[in-house]
């Protein structure tokens, strides 16, 4: 009698805590006051509306190494310029595509901007950025540049005299006179703008932009001007040489200076996107999609309605099957739904319609574990055992089944995650989650619950039948 008298205490306990987690998950979706709730329900963008944008990040002229590194970098710079258009809560993550050629895969970066609804505008707030690139003087023989020199000057000629140049002489002029190298936009600090002071060879308040590397870059950018002493490095925006200084000596202190025929607004809003974060690596947009805001309130209605009618049908076959055991395990059931509701609040989870499934699929999961129980436990109990005994050793017999069901389910989910796209990376969070909530419910809170409910099944033996059978 003390042992039940405990065991009903701490069955009591616990419909008290689910009855307080029950409470946070819907006191903390309320606004408060004049403040919005402190821990709604983070949507994914197919569910609140908004636009994503995908993109192919050129990782070609980066080493194999260094492709993960700078795709890093890529969402850190593309994310630190939608944050400063004042998205809501922007999604900016990197993802390997499909196969393409010699079997690599193409690397894309995903944009997803809730709330924004017009894809020419959130194409411009990413396609804005510029890519900044140092590059260096081409080494040619002194009869390369003899003929460069004379082709440009026939060109001018014929540009003049409002004829074509011929197509030989704009071949040789075509011909790049910079090669790229590893320093790029991703090493950039920080950039400044400042007026000359007529000194230095900048004329008097002549706008220049400074750059300032990081540490990194500053080592890069001196063994560039060490290795380049009386030749040209270029640097180019967007693949357009805006500057083309000579170097007179080696550099130190990571510091450059973009000069060139800028008005003050021109160099001012050159540091401004600079600052929003040049790109280290050419990107080109490849799919787009938006989302209306009424589609996607029609798709979270329309996910609330499967799981709630979901949960009202499988409770009711397990209180008509399953009678007493039944009852509780829906108890348990909802225990689980408020958990999991929980953490999707607190971690936080951004729900997605993919996402969605996943949890109302580990619902059935969390059933799955309660029936394989019970099954047991009426088997034992048709062995003539008492109810308490029966119990023990009914979920003692599932739980083996339990964890490798279980098992399989968690490492699946830990596979699609892993492997799957952001749309399947959703569904395999949840399925995970859910899973490991699942056992923590089926094992312990309906075992407590059943123990504290026990009774004698010759006293009543109908509550432990099974569909229109006693035991």
């Amino acid at each position: 009698m003390v042992s039940m008298f405990k065991e009903r205490i701490v069955a009591l306990l616990i419909l008290i805590i689910g009855a307080a987690i029950g409470w946070f998950v819907y006191a903390s979706e309320l606004p408060r006051e004049d403040k919005p709730a402190r821990f709604p329900f983070k949507l994914g963008l197919d569910l609140s509306g908004g636009t994503q944008l995908v993109y192919r990040a050129d990782t070609s002229a980066v080493p194999p190494v260094e492709a993960e590194d700078s795709m890093s970098a890529l969402r850190d710079v593309i994310e630190r310029r939608v944050n400063l258009f004042g998205v809501v809560e922007p999604l900016v993550q990197t993802e390997k595509g499909s196969f393409v050629s010699e079997g690599v895969r193409e690397n894309r970066l995903l944009v997803e901007l809730p709330g924004v609804t017009d894809i020419d505008e959130a194409v411009r707030l990413i396609g804005q950025t510029p890519l900044l690139e140092f590059k260096t003087e081409v080494a040619l023989a002194p009869e390369e540049r003899v003929k460069i020199t004379e082709a440009s000057e026939r060109a001018q000629a014929a540009i003049t005299a409002g004829e074509e140049p011929s197509p030989e002489d704009m071949a040789l002029l075509g011909r790049e006179p910079y090669m790229p190298t590893e320093l790029t936009g991703k090493y950039l600090k920080r950039a400044e703008l400042q007026f000359g002071s007529g000194q230095g060879g900048y004329g008097l308040n002549e706008p220049i932009v400074s750059l300032v590397f990081t540490k990194e870059g500053a080592d890069i950018f001196e063994r560039l001007t060490k290795e380049n002493v009386g030749r040209t490095i270029a640097i180019y925006l967007d693949g357009v040489p805006i500057s083309t200084p000579v170097v007179n000596e080696a550099i130190t202190g990571g510091e450059a200076v973009i000069s060139g025929d800028f008005t003050p607004d021109e160099a001012r809003e050159l540091v401004r996107n600079l600052n929003f974060g040049a790109l280290p690596l050419p990107i080109e947009l490849i799919g787009s999609e938006s989302i209306g805001a009424s589609l996607g309130e029609e798709a979270t209605a329309a996910g609330i309605r499967a799981g709630a009618f979901g949960f009202f049908l499988i409770a009711l076959f397990m209180v008509l099957w399953y009678r007493l055991p039944g009852l509780v395990a829906v108890a348990a059931l909802a225990l689980y739904v408020l958990m999991m509701l929980a953490i999707i609040k607190l971690v936080p989870v951004t729900l997605t319609a993919a996402g969605i499934a996943g949890f109302i699929l580990s619902v059935g999961m969390a059933v799955d574990a309660n029936i394989l129980v019970f099954e047991r436990f009426k088997e034992e109990l048709k062995r003539g055992k008492n109810t308490r005994d029966a119990l023990h050793d009914g979920f003692s017999r599932a739980w083996t089944s339990i964890r490798d069901s279980n098992t399989s389910s968690f490492i699946s989910a830990i596979i699609l995650f892993w492997f799957g796209t952001s749309l399947i990376e959703g569904f395999a969070l949840m399925l995970g989650v859910g899973v490991l909530v699942s056992i923590l419910s089926a094992i312990t809170i309906t075992r407590t619950f059943l123990r504290a409910a026990l009774w004698n099944k010759q006293e009543i033996p109908f509550l432990f039948g099974s569909g229109i059978r006693r035991i």
